[in-house]
């Protein structure tokens, strides 16, 4: 059974950067596609970006476009959602999410990491 497994969270200050890793513990993220959304207290879980599986094209939430930025190491089987210029509004749990397909629904994506925390806060 694969497990999707989420680090690099943690709290930040507005404008501050960071670095979220998944990688698949017992399986591969070959031939898949992966996302990332992400769950702020009291708000249902949203999208935030995808990326494909097989061309790399990349898709993300309007909030995070050109401050985030996704991309997979097909020989370490890790995907990383670079996220920068950070806003106390990106404040959530990131989820991590592996499909045969990319999309912006969560009802496609069959596995799922436990999350990572991200707070930004001043």
């Amino acid at each position: 059974q694969v497990q999707l497994v989420e680090s690099g969270g943690g709290l930040v200050q507005p404008g501050d950067s960071l670095r979220l890793s998944c990688a698949p513990s017992g399986g591969t993220f070959r031939g898949r596609a992966v996302a990332w959304f992400r769950q702020a207290p009291g708000l249902e879980r949203e999208f935030v970006s995808a990326i494909s599986r097989s061309d790399g094209r990349t898709y993300y939430e309007d909030s995070v476009k050109g401050r985030f930025t996704i991309s997979r190491d097909n020989a370490e089987n890790t995907v990383s959602l670079q996220m920068n210029s950070l806003k106390v509004e990106d404040t959530a749990v990131y989820y991590c999410a592996m499909a045969p397909r990319a999309s912006y629904y969560d009802s496609i994506y069959s596995y799922w990491g436990q999350g990572t925390q991200v707070t930004v806060s001043s």
